[in-house]
C-alpha cells in the first residue's frame, strides 16, 4: 500500500525558560531550495530553535540531499532540533524510513498526505488504519513515534461517516498518534476544541496555522487570522498534545521568512502558551 507524500516543542519548565517553538520546514521550501545554509540561519535568528523537516527522499535515505547524521549535524549548528519529520512512504520501506529517523535523531515521523486511491471510500480508510498499525508496529522497534497529519478531506461523509473518524478509532493509540493540523480540520467545517474533545488523547502534535479573515479563508501569519488558538491551547492536555509547530503552506501579503516570524512573534509573547 503506497502513500503520496506532500510547525513546537518541548514543554516550559518553569516561566523563566525559553519557549521552544518550532518550525514545520515546508513553510520555507522555496528559501530551502536556493540556500539551506542561510534560511537555516534565518529560521534561528528569528528564535525558532526546533523544526520538523519536509525534505527526506526515502530513495536516497537523505534529509535535504544529506545523510542523516549530517543533516543532524547541520541543524546542530544553528542550535535547531529536529523533533519530527513529514514523509511520504509505503509499508514495503518502512523499516528503511524509520531507520533514517532514529539515525538523523527525530522521535516522530508523521505521514503528511493520503492518495486519493486510499480515500475513495470507508473501506479505504479502514485497510490505511489497518497498515498504520503495522508501520507504528515497526516504528516502536525503533523507538520512534508514527502518526498522521490531516487535511480537510478525511472529513468528508461518507456513509455518515467521515475518513478521519475511522483512522482514529481503529488505529492503536500505541502505534499511531496524530498530528493535527487546526486550519485543515476548521477549513473542513468542524470546531477543533470539540473535536479534540471527540477523541481525547490522540493528538500528539499540533500544526499551528491561521485563516485568513477573509473569504477565501487562506492561509495567514499565526495571529492575524480567525483561528482562536488560545481556546484550543487551553486544552492541550485533553488532547495529549507535546508538540506543536508552526506552518504555513503558502503566501501572499507576506514574505515566507516573514510571516514565520510573525507567527514566532506572536506565540513567543503568547501568556497562554504553556504546552
Amino acid at each position: 500500500m503506497a502513500f503520496t507524500a506532500g510547525a513546537m516543542v518541548l514543554p516550559m519548565i518553569s516561566c523563566n525558560t525559553k519557549k521552544i517553538i518550532g518550525l514545520q520546514l515546508y513553510s520555507v521550501r522555496d528559501k530551502i531550495k536556493t540556500d539551506l545554509d542561510g534560511t537555516l540561519a534565518k529560521v534561528a535568528q528569528i528564535g525558532y530553535n526546533s523544526v520538523e523537516a519536509a525534505g527526506f527522499n526515502v530513495k536516497k535515505g537523505t534529509f535535504y540531499d544529506m545523510q542523516p547524521k549530517a543533516f543532524a549535524a547541520k541543524l546542530k549548528q544553528f542550535d535547531l532540533k529536529i523533533n519530527s519529520s513529514h514523509t511520504g512512504f509505503a509499508l514495503k520501506d518502512a523499516e528503511k524510513v524509520f531507520a533514517c529517523a532514529a539515525e538523523v535523531g527525530t522521535p516522530n515521523v508523521i505521514l503528511p498526505y493520503l492518495g486519493g486511491e486510499h480515500r475513495k471510500n470507508i473501506d479505504g480508510y479502514k485497510a490505511t488504519a489497518e497498515t498504520f498499525n503495522k508501520m507504528g508496529e515497526i516504528a516502536k522497534k525503533y523507538d520512534i513515534r508514527f502518526g498522521y497529519h490531516n487535511h480537510d478531506f478525511e472529513f468528508k461523509k461518507m456513509d455518515n461517516q467521515i475518513g478521519m473518524d475511522v483512522l482514529i478509532n481503529e488505529t492503536d493509540p500505541k502505534l499511531v498518534t496524530f498530528e493535527l493540523d487546526l486550519y485543515w480540520v476548521t477549513k473542513a467545517g468542524y470546531d477543533p476544541v470539540e473535536f479534540i474533545r471527540k477523541h481525547p488523547g490522540r493528538f500528539e502534535i499540533l500544526h499551528v496555522k491561521d485563516m485568513a479573515k477573509t473569504e477565501d479563508r487562506f492561509f495567514a501569519p499565526v495571529g492575524q487570522g480567525r483561528i482562536d488558538f488560545e481556546r484550543i491551547f487551553n486544552i492541550h492536555k485533553e488532547a495529549g498534545a507535546k508538540l506543536f509547530f508552526v506552518e504555513q503552506d503558502s503566501f501572499k501579503k507576506y514574505d515566507s521568512l516573514e510571516s514565520v516570524k510573525l507567527s514566532y512573534d506572536y506565540l513567543n509573547k503568547a501568556t497562554w502558551l504553556k504546552i
